[in-house]
């Protein structure tokens, strides 16, 4: 098995985040940030969306996928890549794969979201179902990375995966340098630590706050603890399951955010209900999680302005349907 290098000396800083902007620009544009009169009345601030559902996979995490798999030396690029994903991580690493022509095998809880898995088949990956959730996923993914050889890309103690992703945050502050606040979800952590060594080399004013599901809290729990900790993973977003933390992104989290909250089973619907009808876009659960933080708590936000990021877009029927049940 091909690894990253040793997460715990890796940090990726700002020169990182601008490197990559410059990797990733052939393949990616930057996404729209837009603000919603609506949205503003509704929740008393001046908010914008950072749409990264706009990307070609629906999802932020496609910026990281790029920019490391465009690193990779000729012989890990011939060993082939494999990841463990609930879907819009697996998405990032299929969509650089077929740009590069590299072999991919993404790992896959058996119940997966089927926008994303149908994603990740027409972008040629060869998927791996297996198990309850992500870490069930993961362990079986690292095991198999083991035996054949594949550069394995973890989802989160990958630095050129958090510098990637930290290039939508330099977009946020191109367009808005005077934004207050920056709400982002967190699952692993990387668009988290991305936005925060953005943030705070930009203006270390800028209040950066992390949001997770009460149903699924171990990034949460791990921050709070300062120690990595475990959890149950029973929320409708998928894309904030993790049963673990990771060790890179709670280092980064630790020193740089300011702040994490978590979210109601209830809040995250109501967000994505609100999401969907106030913006005109789908949105999934996990990417109306930022927003579901500023309804939550609008007192904390109000009269302030504030960036939320819409991570992805990648709702299943099924899920659509339901939210409105």
């Amino acid at each position: 098995m091909i690894t990253s290098a040793d997460p715990a000396s890796s940090v990726p800083d700002l020169a990182d985040v601008l490197a990559a902007r410059q990797r990733i620009a052939p393949y990616l544009g930057p996404t729209p940030l837009y603000r919603y009169p609506a949205l503003d009345t509704l929740t008393g601030t001046q908010l914008w969306i950072k749409h990264e559902n706009h990307q070609p996979v629906g999802a932020f995490k496609v910026r990281g996928g790029v920019n490391l798999l465009t690193q990779l030396t000729q012989d890990e690029r011939n060993a082939g890549v494999t990841s463990a994903s609930t879907g819009n991580h697996g998405q990032s690493i299929a969509y650089a794969a077929n740009l590069l022509g590299i072999r991919a095998i993404i790992c896959m809880p058996e119940e997966s979201n089927p926008v994303k898995v149908e994603s990740m088949q027409a972008l040629g990956a060869e998927l791996v179902f297996h198990g309850r959730d992500f870490d069930d996923a993961r362990e079986h993914c690292e095991k198999l990375a083991a035996e054949h050889g594949y550069r394995y890309v973890h989802s989160a103690n990958e630095p050129a995966l958090i510098a990637g992703v930290g290039t939508y945050c330099l977009e946020i502050l191109e367009t808005q340098p005077d934004i207050e606040v920056i709400v982002v979800p967190i699952g692993g952590g990387s668009g988290a630590c991305g936005t925060c060594v953005v943030a705070k080399a930009a203006r270390p004013s800028i209040q950066v706050i992390g949001v997770q599901a009460e149903a699924a809290p171990s990034a949460y729990l791990s921050w709070r603890a300062g120690q990595l900790t475990a959890a149950t993973t029973q929320t409708i977003a998928e894309g904030l399951a993790t049963r673990t933390s990771f060790e890179l992104t709670q280092r980064i989290l630790r020193d740089l955010l300011d702040d994490f909250v978590l979210v109601s089973e209830h809040a995250l619907k109501s967000a994505t209900r609100t999401m969907i009808e106030k913006t005109r876009n789908l949105v999934e659960p996990a990417g109306a999680a930022a927003l579901a933080a500023v309804l939550s708590d609008p007192d904390r936000f109000a009269g302030r302005k504030v960036a939320v990021v819409c991570s992805g877009g990648n709702i299943s029927p099924a899920q659509l349907a339901a939210l409105w049940q």
